[in-house]
């Protein structure tokens, strides 16, 4: 018997309406923030932070937000040698290896948390610490599962909490002016948009390693798998950086880099749900993602908007693996840049296209139908003519403060980046199911085949959303 779909339970759906009335607060000038105010014991003074996840990308969130204003006061990360490296420099903080015990214990003490775990913890720390009243920044993508995406931005509205996904070239003028750019009609009705990516940097498309290897002192082996299935420890196959490729914990080259790449035309374009998702792969299995992939996400008539097809592609340039745009998509492109660069983004109207070479949107190249070659954003003079429209960042990390103190809300917060992470994580549902998605968004089902399994996870006993 197959399993039955996902109960919604309490996570609302959500419906296109509501994602354009999202997008469009999101991109105004004048976007206000929830009621957000600063919790805890020191109202009054300073912002006390916890992180957790303090090593890897970690690290420079724990000092990004330092430099914002935040105070860390507390420490959490499985591996003891992370902690007293990064005590050393946060002396004053206390250190923890279970985040449960951390918020447990400092709850009175935390107004804000930090949350740069892999994948597979983002959701159960982000939202304990929210439900507690916690603001919470949360690195990308924002959960493992869709069902986890639906609920971080459920509980984030019902708390009331400032929040912020770790996509930094949110806070960049580039990408905002591509927003309003595309957003102005300068290459007229989008029909076209792909993406494609360098990653994987880590291993992927192989069998899970056989035998098992001591754990490290340091290290909280049955903390590190949290929610997920127990496995044995092995050296290098997981702990530090390798786990990203493997499906129990990361979400591969897609779910990795799209909240990077697909962040702006995400916005410009207002996707909102597709109604078919389908991906080709090599080296895809049961344990890991694939060495490279190719994803279709059809997107109907949305707010004014023609249908259009977004492609999306990864996988390394020189191997058979690879895929990449047709050759004829990007002739403009090679002849600019003098080869297809290993990350991009395309745009293709009925009036023009417009071009990113970089992973954050953070510059843009344009050409209209009627001219030769792609010519810098700024030099352009149809780019020129639109006004500035949305606001600019003081900084990603100074953004998420100043929302917790009762400034406009992030420009990452979950309302956006929970919905982008929902959308992204199709693709990654796509590849495990090995089938085409005929996709039914608000209710988080697939008309034509059973896919619950991969769209909301069951996790080890002891760990709960």
């Amino acid at each position: 018997m197959p399993k039955p779909q996902v109960p919604l339970g309490t996570v609302p759906s959500v419906s296109r309406r509501q994602f354009i009335r999202y997008t469009t607060l999101a991109t105004s000038a004048f976007a206000v923030a929830g009621p957000y105010v600063v919790r805890g014991a020191n109202l009054n003074s300073r912002l006390q932070v916890g992180i957790i996840g303090a090593g890897g990308k970690g690290s420079s969130d724990t000092d990004e937000t330092a430099k914002a204003g935040g105070v860390i006061v507390g420490l959490c990360d499985v591996d003891k040698g992370t902690l007293e490296s990064r005590g050393k420099k946060y002396s004053d903080a206390k250190r923890y290896q279970d985040f449960r015990k951390m918020l447990t214990e400092m709850e009175k003490d935390i107004d804000a948390v930090v949350v740069a775990t892999p994948d597979h913890t983002h959701a159960p720390a982000s939202i304990m610490a929210m439900k507690m009243g916690k603001h919470c920044f949360c690195q990308k993508p924002l959960t493992h599962s869709v069902y986890e995406a639906r609920m971080m931005r459920d509980v984030a509205k019902k708390m009331k909490v400032a929040t912020q996904m770790g996509n930094q070239g949110s806070a960049g003028d580039g990408l905002r002016r591509a927003v309003e750019v595309i957003q102005a009609g300068v290459i007229g009705k989008p029909q076209q948009l792909h993406v494609w990516s360098n990653r994987p940097i880590w291993p992927q498309g192989q069998a899970r390693p056989e035998g098992s290897d001591p754990v490290p002192d340091s290290l909280d082996w049955d903390l590190w798998l949290g929610p997920a299935p127990f496995r044995p420890y092995k050296k290098g196959a997981y702990h530090t950086f390798a786990w990203r490729g493997v499906q129990d914990f990361g979400t591969g080259a897609l779910g990795d880099m799209a909240c990077h790449t697909v962040n702006m035309p995400f916005r410009a374009l207002k996707l909102g749900y597709p109604t078919e998702v389908e991906a080709e792969s090599t080296g895809m299995n049961k344990e890991s993602w694939p060495l490279s992939s190719k994803i279709r996400f059809q997107f109907p008539k949305r707010d004014g908007l023609p249908p259009l097809t977004f492609w999306w592609y990864d996988g390394k340039p020189d191997g058979k693996e690879t895929f990449r745009p047709h050759a004829d998509l990007t002739t403009d492109i090679v002849a600019k840049q003098g080869k297809l660069p290993g990350s991009g983004c395309l745009i293709i109207g009925d009036k023009g296209r417009i071009f990113s070479p970089d992973d954050y949107g953070s510059q843009f190249f344009i050409r209209m139908n009627d001219e030769k070659e792609l010519k810098a954003a700024k030099d352009h003079e149809a780019v020129n003519a639109i006004p500035n429209n949305i606001w600019r960042s003081p900084g990603h990390y100074v953004e998420w403060i100043d929302a917790i103190k009762g400034g406009r809300a992030a420009y990452s917060n979950f309302d956006i980046a929970a919905y982008l992470t929902e959308i992204i994580l199709l693709g990654c549902v796509s590849l495990r199911a090995g089938t085409k998605l005929e996709w039914n968004g608000p209710k988080m089902r697939a008309k034509n085949v059973d896919v619950s399994q991969y769209v909301k996870r069951e996790y080890r006993d002891g760990w709960k959303l």
